[in-house]
């Protein structure tokens, strides 16, 4: 084996694994030092060649490589948090408007269809639940007598991840998909609600719902756009291919995923303790729901660090981008 063959086996090895050896990093060095003296060799002897140019090529490799800034966790983290994601939010606030948009209508269509026709309540609601309501009282009474917060709060929590991750995989059916679970979720609540009112529980079920049900509402608007960018780079991929398209869009929407699992964990917590505790008042719960709602909106926005600065693409990804233009 050669030694340019050898400095890139040590690049390709350096690329797949996620640390080298002392020995492997004072060797890739080494070869690096003796490639430029190569190089220089080609460029005085055959300027333009193939072989000139492959040198070239695995010399700027190597230099990428040798150069390169120590990855640290950390300041990835607090760039994700940042940067990356109050850009991704600003680049989706119109998508996130229409999942919104179709969410609330449904929701409204729902409350509509079961108010006159109560009977469509068996629609998305059990037997079992449509007795209870019918006697005053609601599915969620005593759960913590069946299930223990803790353990409630972890299949909440897996609950609540599985279901946003499965409106933004939907995206990939062309959107379509999303659309549907956005709206058959928004027409179950706004139908729930509308049937509990029949029989004067639609307070109590507020009362149960507003300390957790802020984040996880937002949240599956929030994996609908993802999964409705998804499906329109499908149908409008552009100048790219569809595939191109399609993967620029999931990884450009799970930027968001490290944000949107943080907060369900957290409603997920809300829900087991809190949300069936008599012990909390409404205003309580009120506050704890929509401060912890404003949290999220505060944080997706990029204004719990700055307020203006990320909002009009000051960012470490604009920044790096300009870069490469000039």
């Amino acid at each position: 084996m050669s030694d340019w063959q050898r400095l890139g086996e040590l690049l390709t090895q350096q690329r797949d694994r996620a640390g080298e050896s002392y020995a492997e990093v004072v060797e890739l060095i080494d070869r690096f030092r003796s490639l430029g003296r190569d190089l220089s060799l080609a460029r005085a002897l055959m300027p333009g060649s193939n072989l000139c140019r492959e040198l070239e090529n695995l010399f700027l490799k190597a230099h990428e490589s040798v150069f390169r800034r120590p990855t640290q966790l950390k300041a990835q983290l607090i760039e994700l948090f940042r940067d990356d994601v109050p850009r991704v939010f600003h680049d989706m606030r119109a998508t996130i408007w229409i999942t919104v948009s179709i969410f609330l209508g449904t929701g409204l269509l729902g409350w509509l269809l079961v108010s006159f026709n109560p009977e469509l309540a068996s629609l998305f609601a059990s037997e079992k639940m449509i007795e209870e309501v019918q006697r005053g009282e609601l599915w969620t009474d005593g759960i913590l007598n069946i299930v223990p917060s803790s353990v409630l709060s972890v299949q909440i929590m897996a609950n609540n991840i599985m279901v946003s991750l499965f409106a933004f995989a939907l995206g990939a059916l062309y959107g379509l998909g999303t659309i549907y679970i956005l709206a058959l979720n928004g027409f179950m609540l706004g139908g729930i609600f509308a049937f509990t009112a029949k029989y004067d529980l639609a307070g109590r079920l507020f009362n149960f719902v507003i300390a957790h049900g802020v984040v996880e509402l937002s949240v599956i608007c929030l994996a609908g756009a993802a999964g409705i960018q998804l499906g329109n780079a499908l149908v409008h991929p552009g100048l790219k291919t569809r595939t191109m398209a399609f993967r620029d869009a999931v990884k450009h929407a799970a930027t968001l995923l490290p944000v949107v699992v943080v907060f369900l964990v957290g409603a997920g917590i809300i829900e087991g303790y809190i949300s069936p505790d008599d012990s909390y008042p409404l205003a309580v719960r009120v506050v704890i729901g929509l401060g912890y709602g404003i949290l999220l909106w505060t944080v997706l926005s990029g204004r719990i660090w700055a307020r203006n600065r990320i909002l009009y693409g000051d960012s470490a990804y604009t920044r790096r981008r300009d870069l490469r233009l000039s």
